[in-house]
This record gives structure tokens, C-alpha cells and sequence, in this order.
């Protein structure tokens, strides 16, 4: 660009009549391409944003507006057990001398700081409408009153003594924090949110008690794993309860500093003027109950959601009671899940750990943010130590001359009465006594009354104390350990004063209850295949028939396949899946491809996350794992162990260890006991050994176990909780059996080599599997080549244990029998 003299005029008569507008260097215009300028401009513009607007300080989890408005509350003596001050004298405070911005923003700013559904520890203590979960607005400012909550001076502690760097106001007149002490890790404990440009951030709230323990263990233990830290905040502490779904999500964002959560709100059953009704006593965090109520009427309406009769709020000062009135064929179950699915009870929150540090924006994990917490409370208690020991140091000094005046009192006193001035007496002093000059001005503005005996003591007392804390704040300058035992001492006190219990849930359930919650409950009869291959079918696929028929169709299997396993599970339950290899895997039975008895089923690898090579040799329905109960696996080689049940209640999603396997060792069969029962094991051979459970103790789930039987050229093929009124039911493998009465099996101590369980000729082959039955069991029988026969059990003769049996099963030519299952009528 060329410019004239004229326009050098013009500009220069511009500047004359604007100040703002004179800077240009050299009085010339400076030529920039137009793309450079936007980018440089933009990008100061952004970073401006992110620093000094929307996202918190790791250090004390506060924004720029909100630790200006505390800090200001601060000047003003708004301390919590001071009077209340009108909430538009804290803005404007905070206006005029921090924060050149609209006085909406500052004030909306201290509104959340006070709302105590928005902030799990409100910072702010409000008198008047500071807004409602219903989304109503705050009265403006000029109605309000506000003054700091107690916990907030753990934000503010020592910002006097020079803990903390201090800049410039935004015209230079004042001096503001960078950020506050920060005794309280306020990032984690009450989160924070904000959208910046190109970023955002999301942190959620926690529990003040957990984040405090885990700060105690991380100073304890600084290479501390994700995983242990988990162990003291299990997840985030909302402040309106609810209930986190799963825990996946939340150890991926400690883990990555990012992830998504399930919330949903909690509510239960109730009887309202004769009516089922659904209460709603807690909501997802920030979710607007006004416009949650909306939305279920809405869905209603377009019958989208059906069996609500009547909804209405009935929210009071006690706490949030929304009813929901059912219609009198409505289900309670369903109509929850369809609430759950099409409304804002249940939520997803993504959780982005991103925050200041060093000026800088970073993603932290859990670890980072404790970390970065320690760290600044180091440098906050070095600062702090140094300026007390300064201040002691300057107050021993003084002390250190009175006492040299006070031990030479005739001469000090003489030596003032003959000075012609103050002057002459300090330089007298200096001389005499060879004192510094704030020595000597001490002395001379020391009051008669501390010449007393008392006093003097006084005087002296003081500088013993005065020298025994120099000496103790030197040694924590000296001593890291100190410092750390410091913060800890401080983490401890807080948890004393602030720590409560958790507000929300978390459960175990990783999926969405309302797939399930529609689910009808039901048995079914669960088929695997040996090459992994698995599906689900009604009980009422199969007929009844008499023993020695030859049974129908139960499952296509490939040329080379051949059915492995059989048994049933309800469609509620959870299937606990051990592998040969001694792992364990979760699925419920609902997940199963539901299939006609021709369909080969759906392979099991993509169910389960199993490994190569592994095959699944046992599954143990389970609906509730809380109950005392427990698992005894045994191992083809004849190895029991006993565990219990609740430690395999939260697996991963690729497995956790069942058993640990000698080598060539394989998992055989897996039963559910009540810790005092007998365990019947049989072998391949014909073999069984019946003894108590109680002879193999209760162990870990990573453990290897005990002998059960002693083998001689054989194995294990399978295990029952052995009832005296019930008999065994033994199948060998080319389609014969019998029933035995348990008792002819005298009980012995684990690890004998038992007693004849069946004579194994060549008409009956080897034993396939045993199961205990009664009566009115009814059995179901599977072949190599897919024949299935059910029949009665007590159409099977109950008979000796040293028999060959009879025919149970009429087979093909090289057909075999491969498994069993009972069903139990009416249960």
C-alpha cells in the first residue's frame, strides 16, 4: 500500500482529536496481509478465553470470575460468621476492582457458588431466591444478600502471607491473586464446566472425605496406580444424588482424563390413593426437573410412554417428590424403564478433566490432578513458612534487645535520662550495648509498665517461644517429610470439619436397566456347541417323552460340531462363564440370539471376550451375588477349590482369573454351595468320592486349591452337591445310566480314590456326566449328532452303585451321548 502526505495529515489530525487511536510507530501506517492479522488476532482472542474466562486452575479449581468475586467477599469481611452483605455491593466490589466484564456474568457467576444442587460444597452462603433445580431465576441482585460459607475460607487460608503470586488489576491500581491457597482441592471436589474456544471442560463434582483420603494415600504412596486410587473415590459425588450406571466410564476418564458416565435419577415404588405410583426422590445432575416433568407429560401424550394415569410435583422443603400414578394394569418395571429411555431422568455425562496449568490448558488424569494439589500446597506451605519464619526471626531480633535492655536496666535508663535526644539515646544505645537501630527504637518505645517483674517474664517467655518456632519452621524448610505430614495433618482436618457421606450411587450394572426391565422372566433352555457355538430356546420347544425314545431335533450343528453343553438359566440371570483355562466371563441370558431348535445359535466368541483356545467347561446361573454363598470349582486332576461367590460378582470385560491351573490342568465343573454341604466328584472311569465341603477351606479367587479325589489313570468328569434324599444320576456314553441312592456313597475326608460309582463295561462306554435328581425332576439328554430326549427321571429305576445301569437313551450307530441337564418343575 503507498500513502500520500495527505493521508499522514489526516491520520495525524485523527490522533490529535482520539489518544486512543494515536499509536502507529514511527506516526506510519504499518502494512499487514490481512489472512495474518485474522489468525494472529483470533488466536490472542482464544487463548484469552481459554486463560482468563472459561476454564478453571488446577490449582484451586476456580475461574478467573470466581476467585475474583471470593477474593473480593474477602476485602469486604464477608467471612461466614459475619453479617450478610447485598449481593449488587459484592458485584460491583468485584466490578470496579477485578473483573471489567457485564455485572450478568459476575452475578450469575456468584448465584451457582451458592446453589446447593449446582455445587456438591457450596462456596457461597445466599439470603433470598438464588434459583431453583426447576430452572426459576434468581431475584436480581439488589433483593439478594450473600457472604461466604465456612469452607471457603479453606480457599483463602493464609492469602496474606504471601503464599501465592500477586498481579496487576486490569488498569494497574490494584494487586490481585494468580490463584488462592487453597486448602480444600476444590477442583475435584466440586468440579467445574465451561465451553472455551476449540475446548471445553467438564469435571465433576466428588466427595470431599474421598478426595482427601486419596490425597493421604498419594503422599503415602506416590507411584499409587489408578486402580488403588479408585479405591478411595470411587466415582464422582453429585450433588443430587442419582445413580452412576457401571464403573467403566469412570475409571476410563481417571485413567484418560476423559470418558462418559450413565446417570440416572433414583426412585421407588409407593401405593398413592390406591394406585401403583413411581416416586422420583433424586435426579441426574443439572437436569432441569420442571422440564423433566415436560417431557414425560409430552411422551405420554404421544403415547410414547403408556400406564401413567397422573403425574404431578410434589417437591417441598424436605426434598424432591415427583409421583408418578400408574394405571391399574400398568407395570411398575416398565413403565420406569420406558421413563428412563425417552426422558432426562437418566443422562449421560462426559467428563473432561481440562484445567489451567502453567498457563497452559492440560488433560488431567485423577492422579495429575492430586498430584498438581500436593504440589501446590508444597509451594503454598514453603511460601507460608518462610514468611512466618521471616516475621518470627524479625520478632526475635527485637525480643533478643529488650531482653539485653531488661538485663541491664539501671544502665539502659541512665543512659536515656542523660541523652539530650532520642537521637543520642538509639545511638547511645547502639553503641553501648552493641544493638542494632530497631533494637534501640524498641527500647525507647518499650512502656514503663513492662519494667514490672511480671512483664519481664514475660518479655522472656516470648523469646523462648519466639526461637522454638524459628527452630521448627526451619526444620520444615529443611525437611520434606514435614511438609508432606503437613498437608496430610490438613486433608485429615478438613475431612473432621467438611467430609459427609456420598450422595450417589454407583451401581454395578454397566448397560441400560430398560432393555432388561422389558425383558419377560422366564426359563430357557441354554445350548453350546463344542467349536463355540451358543443359543437360547423356550423349555416348551421340547415334548415330553418316555424313556428309550429317540427324542427330536434339538440344535443344527456343522458337519464336525457336535453339541457339548446343555442346561437351564432364567432369562434375568446372570451367566457366569468359566473357561477350561480357569477364567470367567459375565453375560446375562437375555443377550443370547433366542433361536428354533433347527438354528446352529450364534458364536459365542462374540458374546465374550474369550481368549484362543478357550472353551467354556462350566456356567453357573446367578441372580444375586450379595447372598453368602460360594463357588468349589474342580479340575479334571482332581484339584477343589472353594471361593466366595461375591468375589466374582464385577468381571472384566475380558475375564478375570477363576483358578489358577497347574500345567496340562483343565476346569471341570463349577458348584454353587452354602458352605456346609457334601460335594459328590465322579470320574471318567466310574469312580466317585463323596465328602464334606468344609474339609477345603474358603480361599482366594487367584488360589490353586486342594486334592479332592487321588486319581490312577483317570479324570474327572464331573461334580454335584451331593443331597441325601436325591439320587445320582450317571450316564455313560453310549446312552446308558442309572439312578443311585447318595447314601450307598459313604461320606469320607477330601482326596480319598472313593468307590465304585458304575461299572464301565464296553456296552455302557465311559462315564459322560453325572447329575443329582428326584422324582419329579424331569431330564433332558443330548447326543453327539443333536438327538435330544426329555423324560421323567422317575421313570429312570433307582438302583446299586456297583451296577452296569440300563438303556436311557436309544443312539444312532456312532452316535454318543454328550451331556445332561434337569429341569425342576415349578421352580
Amino acid at each position: 500500500m503507498v500513502h500520500d502526505d495527505k493521508v499522514l495529515k489526516n491520520n495525524e489530525e485523527k490522533d490529535i482529536r482520539n489518544d486512543e487511536n494515536l499509536e502507529t510507530k514511527n506516526n506510519k501506517i504499518i502494512p499487514q496481509v490481512i489472512d495474518e492479522e485474522m489468525k494472529t488476532s483470533y488466536l490472542d482472542y482464544a487463548m484469552s478465553v481459554i486463560i482468563g474466562r472459561a476454564l478453571p486452575n488446577a490449582k484451586d479449581g476456580l475461574k478467573p470470575v470466581h476467585r475474583r468475586i471470593l477474593f473480593s467477599m474477602n476485602d469486604l469481611g464477608l467471612q461466614y460468621n459475619k453479617q450478610f452483605r447485598k449481593s449488587a455491593r459484592i458485584v460491583g466490589d468485584c466490578l470496579g476492582k477485578y473483573h471489567p466484564h457485564g455485572d450478568q456474568s459476575v452475578y450469575d457467576a456468584l448465584v451457582r457458588m451458592a446453589q446447593d444442587f449446582s455445587l456438591r460444597y457450596p462456596l457461597v452462603n445466599g439470603q433470598g431466591n438464588f434459583g431453583s433445580i426447576d430452572g426459576d431465576s434468581p431475584a436480581a441482585m439488589r433483593y439478594t444478600e450473600a457472604k461466604m460459607m465456612k469452607i471457603t475460607e479453606e480457599l483463602l487460608q493464609d492469602i496474606n502471607k504471601e503464599t501465592v503470586s500477586f498481579v496487576e488489576n486490569f488498569d494497574g491500581s490494584l494487586k490481585e491473586p494468580e490463584v488462592l491457597p487453597a486448602r480444600l482441592p476444590n477442583l475435584l471436589v466440586n468440579g467445574s464446566s465451561g465451553i472455551a474456544v476449540g475446548m471445553a471442560t467438564n469435571i465433576p463434582p466428588h466427595n470431599v472425605k474421598e478426595v482427601c483420603s486419596a490425597i493421604i494415600a498419594k503422599i503415602d504412596n506416590p507411584e499409587m496406580t489408578v486402580a488403588e486410587a479408585i479405591e478411595y473415590i470411587p466415582g464422582p459425588d453429585f450433588p443430587t444424588g442419582g445413580i452412576i450406571l457401571g464403573r467403566t466410564g469412570i475409571q476410563t476418564a481417571y485413567a484418560k482424563g476423559k470418558g462418559i458416565i450413565k446417570i440416572k435419577g433414583k426412585c421407588h415404588p409407593e401405593t398413592v390413593r390406591n394406585r401403583n405410583a413411581i416416586i422420583i426422590t433424586e435426579l441426574p445432575y443439572m437436569v432441569n426437573k420442571a422440564l423433566m416433568i415436560t417431557q414425560i407429560a409430552n411422551a405420554v401424550k404421544d403415547k410414547v410412554i403408556e400406564g401413567i394415569a397422573d403425574i404431578r410435583d410434589e417437591t417441598d422443603r424436605t426434598g424432591i417428590r415427583v409421583v408418578i400414578e400408574l394405571k391399574r394394569d400398568a407395570s411398575y418395571e416398565v413403565v420406569e424403564a420406558q421413563i428412563m429411555k425417552h426422558s432426562r431422568l437418566q443422562v449421560s455425562f462426559g467428563i473432561n478433566l481440562l484445567a489451567i496449568l502453567d498457563k497452559k490448558p492440560v488433560t488431567l488424569t485423577l492422579l495429575d490432578a492430586l498430584d498438581v494439589f500436593i504440589n501446590h500446597r508444597k509451594e503454598v506451605i514453603v511460601n507460608r513458612t518462610k514468611f512466618d519464619l521471616r516475621k518470627a526471626e524479625d520478632k526475635s531480633h527485637l525480643l533478643e534487645g529488650l531482653v539485653i535492655a531488661l538485663n541491664n536496666l539501671d544502665a539502659v535508663v541512665k543512659l536515656i535520662k542523660s541523652s539530650n535526644s532520642a537521637k543520642d539515646a538509639r545511638e547511645g544505645l547502639i553503641k553501648e550495648f552493641d544493638l542494632s537501630e530497631k533494637q534501640s527504637q524498641a527500647i525507647l518505645d518499650l512502656k514503663l509498665q513492662k519494667l514490672t517483674g511480671l512483664e519481664q517474664d514475660k518479655i522472656k517467655t516470648d523469646l523462648r517461644d519466639t526461637l522454638t518456632l524459628i527452630e521448627e519452621l526451619k526444620k520444615i524448610l529443611a525437611d520434606d517429610n514435614e511438609i508432606r505430614k503437613i498437608i496430610k495433618d490438613e486433608s485429615t482436618e478438613i475431612i473432621e470439619k467438611f467430609g459427609d457421606e456420598r450422595r450417589t450411587e454407583i451401581s454395578d450394572q454397566e448397560e441400560d436397566v430398560d432393555i432388561e426391565d422389558m425383558i419377560e422372566e422366564e426359563d430357557q433352555v441354554i445350548m453350546i456347541t463344542n467349536s463355540g457355538y451358543i443359543k437360547r430356546m423356550p423349555i416348551e420347544s421340547y415334548k415330553i417323552q418316555n424313556r428309550g425314545g429317540k427324542g427330536v431335533i434339538g440344535m443344527q450343528t456343522k458337519e464336525e460340531d457336535f453339541i457339548e453343553d446343555i442346561f437351564i438359566a432364567n432369562t434375568k440371570s446372570y451367566l457366569l462363564c468359566f473357561t477350561n483355562k480357569g477364567k470367567v466371563h459375565w453375560l446375562k441370558v437375555y443377550k443370547i440370539p433366542e433361536a428354533s431348535r433347527q438354528s446352529k445359535g450364534k458364536a459365542i466368541i462374540n458374546l465374550l471376550n474369550l481368549e484362543q483356545e478357550d472353551s467354556i467347561s462350566a456356567v453357573i446361573p446367578i441372580k444375586d451375588f450379595s447372598k453368602s454363598e460360594y463357588l468349589a470349582m474342580v479340575t479334571e486332576k482332581g484339584v477343589i477349590k472353594k471361593t466366595e461367590l461375591k468375589l466374582y460378582s464385577r468381571p472384566r470385560n475380558g475375564g478375570i482369573i477363576a483358578i489358577n491351573l497347574d500345567e496340562g490342568d483343565e476346569l471341570v465343573k463349577v458348584l454353587k454351595t452354602k458352605g456346609t454341604e457334601n460335594i459328590m466328584i465322579a470320574t471318567r472311569n466310574g469312580q466317585a468320592v463323596r465328602f464334606n465341603e468344609k474339609d477345603a477351606r474358603s480361599i482366594g479367587r487367584g488360589a490353586r486349591g486342594v486334592r479332592a479325589i487321588t486319581l490312577v489313570n483317570d479324570k474327572v468328569i464331573g461334580a454335584v452337591v451331593a443331597k441325601d434324599d436325591a439320587t445320582i444320576l450317571t450316564i455313560t456314553e453310549n446312552g446308558y445310566g442309572k439312578r443311585t441312592s447318595i447314601p450307598e456313597y459313604r461320606l469320607i475326608r477330601r482326596g480319598g480314590k472313593g468307590v465304585r460309582n458304575i461299572i464301565c463295561s464296553p456296552r455302557n462306554g465311559k462315564v459322560v456326566e453325572i447329575r443329582q435328581v428326584y422324582d419329579q425332576n424331569e431330564i433332558i439328554i443330548m447326543s453327539k449328532q443333536g438327538q435330544v430326549i426329555r423324560t421323567q427321571a422317575s421313570q429312570i429305576s433307582v438302583i446299586g452303585r456297583n451296577t452296569q445301569g440300563l438303556r436311557i437313551m436309544k443312539l444312532k450307530p456312532g452316535d454318543k451321548v454328550t451331556s445332561i441337564a434337569k429341569i425342576v418343575n415349578g421352580d
